[in-house]
């Protein structure tokens, strides 16, 4: 039935631990090669329907292809014929490649196994070739480009046909206008009609000369419907999109959309940028008011007003987004009368007087592109709300003409206080002398202070040198000696051990 019993299990698992340990010789599959023992189960076994009895990573690698030929099946391909009938040979037209059942031609009156006459050539015999997947179904595989070259060689000699009879009808209208000139008057109808012609004629071989007429490639629809040709329509007088820009870290240009979105040129003045890319185009026409149009839908959708999808209702969107329009123009006119209404309106008072309006001045002012003075027009400086040039408590300089140390001052007397007295030249120099006043303190002050730290560190170094001779408190890295912290611990365990056992023997002599 395919199961093993518990002590089958039990000794594949040990002999799988011994191979894991290197106790056992490794497992051989069918080529002889050693099974790496870590490999799981569900890898080395092969599945049941490739029939693989033993063990082994055979199934896991890809299947070798073969070579393929790179020959193909012939065609029309003639043998030499027999002069005699030949033993085996069909009998009916004597080729030893078939028998009589098989064969393809007419049955003859009398076959050629009894007269030996007209004995037809045995069939070539197609060889086995070793196809591929990709080369039986290559629809080019033995396709033959000499054969084509005779297609290409009609239809050159067809074009070169047109030509010459286009060339031959060109010199027979030139004579047939010759003539004309010639002729009598009494042939005005006729020569009318030809001119007439002769113009059509003219028109399309100036069409043929421009290029507008060689078609570049068929269009067909699918599903068999009507076919359209692609022409070339650029003018050949543009410079050419990939041409405007020639760095290589441009805008990227598609050969075959012919298509460039980016702007090649974007440091180009816009007013002489000619092209500025596809993506410019988007933005042209009514993809616009479209936009608006979606926006509009999705709006109204999300703030309940309407439930229109632009894509399946799109006639009713138009009509509710033109009728928003209306009402939001009507309700900007109201609001602009109703302004109009409650201020006024300058613009349509009296007009201003001719002297104003087209005034002139001798001042010189320069302009640039944009419309900003360059030169002249400065403007005036614009008058203080403060008080200027004002005076106080028998100053000299206005407040603020002096600064230090992030405050106003008065310069004359280099004080700080807005309404102080000025005090000149002395009040300068007191407050020289209360500067220096000032820093001599606190020079004397950083004095002291270092030499309060001096104290403080003998004192400490004095500290020091106590704790060494009464101990205190000893830094990490101090190295203690092994058989005297013995002793210690020792002399502290039985001091522990007394003060317990007095504890206990005070318990016992309660005095209740």
């Amino acid at each position: 039935d395919g199961k093993s019993s518990r002590e089958e299990r039990r000794k594949q698992r040990e002999l799988e631990e011994g191979r894991k340990a290197g106790l056992i010789p490794h497992e051989l599959d069918e080529d002889g090669n050693a099974i790496n023992p870590h490999i799981p189960q569900f890898m080395a076994n092969a599945p049941w329907y490739l029939k693989q009895d033993a063990p082994g990573l055979k199934h896991q690698k890809a299947p070798k292809k073969e070579e393929e030929s790179q020959e193909w099946y012939k065609r029309g391909v003639t043998t030499t014929k027999a002069t005699k009938f030949r033993k085996g040979a069909c009998e009916n037209c004597g080729a030893m490649t078939h028998k009589k059942k098989d064969c393809m031609e007419r049955p003859r009156k009398v076959g050629a196994n009894k007269t030996s006459k007209d004995i037809a050539a045995d069939e070539y015999v197609q060889p086995d070739l070793k196809l591929g997947f990709e080369s039986k179904r290559d629809r080019y595989n033995g396709f033959d480009t000499d054969d084509y070259a005779k297609v290409v060689e009609r239809y050159e000699a067809a074009d070169a046909l047109k030509q010459k009879l286009a060339k031959q009808k060109e010199l027979e209208r030139a004579f047939r206008r010759a003539n004309r000139k010639e002729g009598e008057a009494s042939d005005g109808d006729d020569s009318d009609d030809d001119s007439s012609s002769d113009d059509d004629d003219a028109k399309v071989a100036d069409a043929a000369a421009t290029g507008f007429t060689n078609i570049k490639r068929a269009v067909r629809a699918p599903g068999g419907g009507a076919s359209g040709t692609v022409r070339n329509l650029r003018l050949r007088e543009d410079t050419a999109k990939y041409l405007r820009n020639l760095d290589v870290d441009s805008a990227y240009y598609d050969p075959k959309t012919r298509s460039m979105r980016e702007n090649p040129t974007p440091n180009a003045d816009p007013a002489d940028n000619f092209f500025r890319g596809d993506n410019a185009h988007r933005l042209d026409g009514q993809v616009v008011e479209f936009e608006r149009m979606n926006r509009h839908a999705w709006e109204s959708t999300e703030a309940g007003t309407s439930n229109i999808h632009m894509q399946a209702a799109p006639s009713q969107a138009e009509a509710l987004f033109k009728q928003f329009k209306e009402k939001k123009e009507k309700l900007a006119t109201q609001n602009k009368v109703s302004i109009m209404d409650k201020y006024g309106d300058a613009s349509a008072g009296k007009a201003l007087p001719d002297g104003l309006a087209l005034g002139q001045t001798e001042q010189y002012v320069e302009y640039d592109r944009a419309g900003r003075v360059i030169k002249g027009n400065e403007r005036p400086v614009a008058k203080s709300c403060y008080e200027e040039d004002v005076y106080l408590q028998n100053h000299t300089s206005v407040w603020g003409s002096f600064w230090h140390s992030g405050s106003w001052g008065y310069a004359c007397c280099k004080q700080l206080v807005k309404n102080s007295y000025c005090t000149g030249a002395r009040g300068i120099e007191a407050a020289r002398e209360t500067n220096d006043l000032m820093v001599s303190n606190v020079e004397n002050k950083r004095a002291m202070d270092e030499a309060n730290a001096a104290r403080a560190k003998s004192s400490l170094d004095a500290t020091k040198k106590s704790k060494d001779l009464w101990g205190g408190d000893v830094k990490e890295d101090v190295e203690l000696d092994p058989k005297k912290l013995l002793d210690a611990l020792k002399r502290q365990d039985e001091r522990e051990a007394q003060i317990i056992n007095e504890s206990k023997a005070g318990k016992n002599k309660r005095g209740y």
